[in-house]
């Protein structure tokens, strides 16, 4: 390779256009180039000598290799190095598969340096080798694993790990001699294995050889799942008594770090729940690695059961450490933040409501240690810093693996072991260890961050989990109901947290704390709790709307936005919003900038009604302000979450206030920023639901073209939140086009129409956040065109592509979710009279999707969906000739005999709904049919799934069989197919009629079909 080439390839892009223009180079940087340039000469100078070398050579070559592998371990090969890249990686390459050959075996030495070599070039220059190398050094190291003697293993090993970093993949001819029954991996890691340090090595090739790289693909089996029992055997095994705690430490590091490599490398399966409680016991016990004090029996398996397990106590003295000791960086000892403004005032002590700062002061010190540092001499207060700087580092691991593990197994699957991570008792009595705990009083703030977003993932769409949560009824003495444990839950998380938020100091854990607040009020149902959790909460944060931390700043906005949107709003909100809002007193700690406090102004009750709540006037202000008076720790969008609306009544609003906001959000939708643009199309879409804005056309029209602009966007969260305003402002004008007739219709410009239309079927095709909200758009759209907007040629080619965008995403292998909004649009759809289902070209591949995925898709509720769109069509023409007749009856006919089967047991919970509206459906079509349908329908009911829906058909006219699911798999509003909540009678008379009306045709073939 000629050095122009190596220079174009280690410099990519250095003549692109976006490149950063040239300025001056300082003084300082002159000399930090300056050294490494001669790094760079050094490598090269040495890198030759070594390439001149021959295996054949002279007995002086042991001393040549030992000199130059010297020269180039004692480089430092620093990041800055490759920004003038002397090197590059098929350099580094070569070097490496000719050093191999020039090193024998036999001398021990001078493998030990070839292995510290190599983990020094790849792990400081961050090469990844390509798959010769890769080959030719595996064989090496396995090779001198086999022949040298065991104290050279460790940098062997050290090595290999280096190798296969994120290369699992590429290894596959040596995974036998590392991986298999006598693999040496497997020798090495076992729990049995006397050296600790070999065992950490081992651990670190592992978990190396599970790291998957974004774009490729991870480690075959059976090898991942091999590793995965080796690292549970590892963290299940006991501690030695006699292992170095520091060596102990890095060891159940590098098993974590091993366990979460396999859990993020693709789809896992557990081998039933035994292995996921397996898993889960482990990874709590090391939740608390370290903690003095703690003394618990801790379980081997936790089990998914109604039932809350808890931890026996030892009488032992549970202060554990607080504070931080010199020399110790993650050790930041909390301050305790004021109470909320009004001096002395302190909180009752009810459940779930924030306590005092007194309980907060002695929280904050319940963990310190009775030893002072001066009971330790120096050498062994560092070495004791260390210890607990190590510790706190496996805490923070296993939190993340942790966190891992609850994003890849199905949040349904988990609901189970909340009990074993969240309390769900009334306080009192000794408090379980769960996550809580580390949030409320572990010493690391980091540990605390991590914590606090396994919480924040555990609460994240937990609304329907949580959504059965109430105590509004008396408790009752024999028994504790599974709802008052939930809403017990609930008040114990805003108990906790409210402790959080008042004693944190750190800053990026405040957000967390915060962030895991609104994740709780935007998924608990506070209308079916009893009143007093919100108002403590809305005083709390207030002082925090000025701290000096933006991100603090910015997720106390989101936490607002969660508040006014629990049931929009609860009357509780609605209060707290029109009353006048008081500044908080300084906070010389966190606040921004000073100000005066300034007693509120006295209003008469017809003014106060009119007053702009102080949110929206705060969000204005933000978003109108000049950017000057904000901190420079600002990062781009830092003030995005100001533009989320909180659903107050508009009409409650002066005008002058109405239109200003809606001045700004439109403005704000061109910005360059994307999280800006993000949030205000967001806003937009949530203003389109108000009543007094979504019937002014000129508002839709300026909000559509707004939306339709972002969704050619090129960031993806701002086409995914164009997507869901589409879909918002498509629902309200099947609501307009209801409540005003033709009039909107014919007010609304043409060719807007179109261009949603042609934009929504463009959006179908983006990813699967984007496409789920653009294909709702789309069956919205097709109900709302009138007939002579379809008779127009300009309309012909959008419709037949809109129609292919729905069936093609409902035939594909997209996620629930979309698929289930696919058929909700095509359902949608054919209920707009207009459209010539019996004529167009397009309707037969419909109604065949429909049919295929009734039977086919494994995922009830899709096919609940698509039953149910197909009932939709209100004529008999609309169905086509008898053939598509035909196929749709047998098709659904097929789909209610095999409604039991699946493999996934969590679907038998829709088999009632199913059936229900499978029945319905039939039912339906027997209702439509003709004479000339007879003949296939009677020959369909004597089959063996014609008996079975006779028995169906019985349940059903009962009014038995269980309701439809309706609400929409999205952010949109309700569905409108399926919902078929008859009355019995209703069912039972209808289908009476029905066959009056058939038997006066065909009376032969409905007595051997049904009689």
């Amino acid at each position: 390779m000629s050095s122009s080439a190596c220079i174009n390839d280690c410099l990519p892009g250095i003549l692109s256009p976006d490149a950063v223009p040239f300025t001056p180079m300082s003084q300082e940087n002159r000399v930090e180039l300056g050294s490494v340039a001669a790094t760079g000469v050094q490598f090269n100078r040495c890198a030759s000598k070594l390439r001149s070398l021959r295996a054949g050579n002279p007995a002086n070559l042991k001393t040549e290799l030992n000199i130059l592998f010297d020269q180039l371990i004692s480089e430092n090969y620093t990041s800055n190095y490759s920004d003038v890249v002397v090197l590059c990686r098929q350099e580094v390459c070569t070097l490496l598969v000719h050093v191999t050959r020039l090193v024998p075996l036999s001398q021990e030495h001078l493998v030990v340096k070839l292995c510290q070599l190599t983990h020094h070039l790849l792990n400081q220059l961050q090469v990844v080798v390509d798959e010769q190398t890769l080959d030719v050094c595996m064989c090496y190291a396995v090779q001198a694993l086999g022949v040298c003697n065991p104290w050279t293993h460790s940098e062997i090993l050290l090595a290999l790990s280096t190798l296969v970093y994120g290369n699992g993949p590429h290894c596959h001819r040596h995974l036998g001699a590392l991986l298999g029954d006598d693999g040496i991996l497997r020798l090495y890691s076992d729990p049995s294995h006397p050296d600790m340090e070999l065992r950490r090595a081992a651990l670190t090739c592992l978990a190396n050889l599970c790291l998957s790289v974004p774009g490729q693909a991870s480690l075959e089996e059976p090898y991942r799942s091999v590793c995965f029992k080796v690292f549970l055997q590892t963290l299940q095994s006991p501690q030695p008594p006699d292992a170095d705690p520091l060596l102990y430490c890095m060891m159940v590091q590098g098993a974590v770090k091993g366990l979460q490599a396999s859990l993020s490398g693709g789809k896992w399966r557990f081998g039933g729940s035994e292995e996921l409680g397996a898993l889960l016991a482990v990874l709590k016990r090391f939740m608390f690695h370290g903690c003095p004090g703690v003394c618990v029996e801790w379980l081997s398996v936790l089990y998914p059961a109604p039932l809350p397990q808890y931890e026996t106590f030892c009488p032992l003295n549970l202060s554990i450490c607080r504070g931080r000791k010199a020399g110790e960086e993650e050790e930041v000892e909390r301050e305790v933040r004021p109470g909320p403004p009004g001096g002395g005032r302190t909180w009752p002590k009810t459940p779930g409501l924030p306590p005092s700062p007194a309980v907060v002061s002695s929280l904050a010190s319940f963990w310190k240690m009775s030893s002072s540092d001066s009971e330790f001499s120096d050498p062994e207060g560092a070495a004791h810093s260390k210890l607990r700087l190590y510790h706190s580092r496996v805490r923070q691991g296993v939190l993340l693996c942790l966190l891992t593990v609850v994003k890849a197994v199905d949040r349904r699957t988990l609901y189970g072991y909340w009990s074993s991570f969240i309390p769900d008792t009334p306080i009192g009595g000794p408090p379980p260890l769960t996550l809580l705990t580390i949030v409320l009083k572990d010493p690391s703030p980091k540990v605390r961050t991590c914590a606090l977003q396994v919480l924040s993932a555990l609460l994240e769409g937990s609304r329907q989990f949580l959504g059965v949560a109430e105590d509004l009824a008396p408790p009752r003495t024999s028994y504790t109901p599974f709802s008052f444990s939930m809403a017990t839950t609930v008040r114990e998380l805003h108990r906790s947290l409210s402790l959080a938020l008042l004693a944190e100091s750190s800053p990026h854990t405040l957000t967390q704390v915060v962030k895991c607040l609104a994740h709780l009020v935007g998924n608990a149902p506070y209308n079916r709790l009893r009143p007093g959790l919100l108002s403590p909460l809305w005083r709390q944060i207030r002082p925090y709307l000025r701290h000096r931390d933006v991100n603090v700043r910015v997720s106390v906005l989101t936490l607002y936005g969660a508040l006014v949107s629990a049931q929009a709003p609860l009357p509780e909100i609605q209060l707290l919003l029109t009353q006048p809002h008081t500044p908080p007193p300084q906070d010389t700690r966190n606040s921004q900038t000073p100000h005066t406090h300034t007693p509120p102004a006295s209003h008469t009750p017809g003014e106060e009604e009119s007053r702009v709540p102080w949110l929206l006037q705060l969000c204005v202000s933000l978003v109108t302000q000049p950017r000057d008076d904000q901190s420079d720790s600002e990062g781009p969008g830092g003030g995005a979450s100001v533009l989320e609306p909180s659903p107050v009544r508009l009409e409650a609003l002066q005008e002058r206030s109405q239109t200003l906001c809606i001045t700004v959000l439109l403005g704000l939708t061109f910005s360059d920023n994307s999280l800006v643009k993000a949030a205000a199309v967001r806003a937009l879409g949530v203003y389109i639901l108000f009543p007094c804005l979504r019937e002014d056309v000129m508002f839709v029209a300026d909000t559509a073209n707004a939306i339709l602009t972002a969704l050619d966007d090129r960031s993806p969260n701002v086409r995914a939140k164009a997507a869901w305003s589409l879909g918002n402002l498509t629902d309200t004008l099947i609501v307009n086009m209801g409540c005003l007739g033709e009039v909107f219709q014919e007010e609304l410009s043409d060719m807007l129409v179109l261009q949603m239309v042609q934009s929504a079927t463009k959006a179908s095709t983006d990813k699967d956040r984007v496409k789920s909200n653009a294909v709702r758009a789309l069956g919205n759209l097709l109900h709302f065109l009138s007939l002579g907007q379809l008779t127009r040629p300009v309309f012909q080619r959008p419709l037949e592509e809109a129609i292919s965008a729905l069936v093609t995403t409902v035939q594909s292998e997209a996620t629930m979710k979309v698929r289930w909004n696919a058929c909700y649009a095509l359902g949608n759809a054919f209920r707009n009279p207009a459209l010539p289902l019996d004529s167009a070209s397009w309707s037969a591949s419909a109604f065949s999707a429909l049919c295929s995925v009734v039977i086919s898709c494994q995922n009830f509720k899709v096919r609940i969906k698509s039953a149910a769109a197909l009932s939709v069509p209100a004529s008999r023409r609309c169905y086509g000739d008898a053939e598509r007749f035909g196929c749709v009856w047998r098709s659904l006919l097929t789909a209610l005999e095999h409604s039991e089967e699946t493999r996934d047991f969590l679907e038998y919970r829709y088999c009632s709904a199913l059936r229900h509206t499978l029945t319905h459906s039939l039912t339906h079509l027997l209702q439509l049919s003709q004479s000339h349908d007879m003949p296939a329908l009677g020959a369909s009911l004597q089959t063996e799934e014609g008996r079975g829906f006779r028995g169906h058909l019985v349940k059903y006219l009962r009014g038995g069989g269980g309701g439809v699911e309706c609400e929409r798999e999205g952010e949109g509003g309700g569905g409108e197919e399926g919902e078929i909540e008859e009355d019995g009678e209703d069912r039972l008379r209808a289908f009476k009629e029905t066959l009056e009306r058939l038997r006066g045709r065909v009376v032969h073939v409905l007595h051997c079909g049904l009689a």
